[in-house]
C-alpha cells in the first residue's frame, strides 16, 4: 500500500512537471491562425505579423469574379526566434477541408513545440513522426471523409540552420537565397495537383502520397516563402517565373513591404483566385 501511494505520487509530480513544462513553452510561442472564410480581404491584400513571420491574405478581385477566399494558415514562432513552424492551406469546393485541417493542426500545439524545442539533430524527425501520425489517424480520415472538398497543404519548420517541409498537393516553398538563384535553385518542392487533403484523401490511399525534405539554408540572408498558387496563376502570370518572384520578395529589405507590394500585383493582374503568401528571413536578415 506504501509502495502504490509513492509510486501514484512519483507519476503524479511526474505528469505535473510536464503539464508545467508544456505550459511554460506555450507562453513562449507567438501564434496566428486564418481561416479565409471569416476574413475574405477581397480586393485589399491584409499583412499581418506573428514574431518575424510575415503572412500575406488576399481574396482576389471582385471585378475578376472573385467572391469567397478558400485558404487558410496558421504560424507558431518560438519567441528567442529558435524555431519557426507554419502551415498553408489551399481548399477547393468548399472551405471545410481548410478549416478541418486547421483544427486538427492546431490539436497538435504541445507535441510540436515539444519536437521543435528538441535538438535539431532529433526534432524534424519528431516532428515527421507526429504530423504524419495526425494525417493517418483513423478519426481524422473519418472526419476527412465527412467534409465538402480537398485542400492542398504544405507545412514547413525551421530549426537552426535548416528547414523541413512536408507538401501535399500544389502549393510551393521557396528558399530564396542570392547564391542559390545565381544557380537557378529556388523552389523546394514540386507541385503536384492530384494529391489532396479531405473528402478525396491521399492518407486513404495504399501508399499515401506527398513530398518531404530537409535543406541547409545558406550562408547570410535566406528568405523562406510559402504560396498558394493564387500568387501565381493570375494575369500574365509574373511569379510563375521564380527568378522574377525571387526579385520581387528581395528587391526591399523590408519583408511586409515586398509581400503587399506582390500581392498588390496579383490585383494589377485581376487575380480571381485566393493568394496566401507566408515569407521570414531566418536570423532577423530582412526587416518586418
Amino acid at each position: 500500500m506504501i509502495h502504490c501511494l509513492v509510486t501514484d505520487l512519483v507519476e503524479l509530480q511526474t505528469n505535473t512537471s510536464e503539464r508545467a513544462k508544456i505550459q511554460n513553452l506555450k507562453s513562449k510561442i507567438d501564434t496566428f491562425s486564418w481561416l479565409g472564410s471569416d476574413e475574405m480581404h477581397l480586393d485589399v491584400p491584409s499583412i499581418s505579423l506573428c514574431g518575424d513571420v510575415v503572412i500575406g491574405c488576399y481574396g482576389g478581385r471582385i471585378s475578376a469574379g472573385a467572391n469567397k477566399n478558400e485558404d487558410g494558415a496558421l504560424v507558431w514562432c518560438a519567441a528567442d526566434d529558435s524555431w519557426e513552424f507554419a502551415v498553408i492551406i489551399d481548399a477547393h469546393y468548399s472551405v471545410e477541408s481548410a478549416e478541418l485541417l486547421l483544427e486538427a493542426v492546431e490539436g497538435q500545439f504541445d507535441g510540436v513545440a515539444e519536437a521543435l524545442s528538441q535538438p535539431v539533430q532529433r526534432a524534424f524527425a519528431s516532428l515527421h513522426g507526429l504530423i504524419l501520425s495526425m494525417f493517418t489517424s483513423p478519426d481524422f480520415r473519418a472526419r476527412c471523409s465527412k467534409v465538402e472538398g480537398e485542400s492542398s497543404c504544405l507545412i514547413c519548420a525551421r530549426k537552426d540552420g535548416f528547414l523541413w517541409w512536408l507538401s501535399i498537393g500544389d502549393c510551393v516553398v521557396y528558399l530564396l537565397h542570392p547564391e542559390f538563384a545565381r544557380l537557378g535553385q529556388y523552389a523546394l518542392n514540386q507541385r503536384s495537383f492530384h494529391e489532396w487533403v479531405g473528402y478525396r484523401n491521399t492518407f486513404d490511399l495504399d501508399v499515401p502520397c506527398y513530398t518531404s525534405g530537409v535543406r541547409q539554408l545558406g550562408d547570410g540572408s535566406n528568405i523562406v516563402l510559402m504560396a498558394t498558387d493564387g500568387l501565381l496563376e493570375c494575369g500574365r502570370r509574373p511569379f510563375e517565373d521564380p527568378a522574377q518572384l525571387y526579385k520581387a520578395f528581395s528587391k526591399s529589405s523590408n519583408l511586409a513591404a515586398n509581400v503587399e507590394a506582390a500581392l498588390k500585383k496579383v490585383h494589377q493582374e485581376r487575380g480571381k483566385d485566393s493568394a496566401t503568401v507566408i515569407t521570414w528571413s531566418p536570423f532577423g536578415n530582412f526587416e518586418l
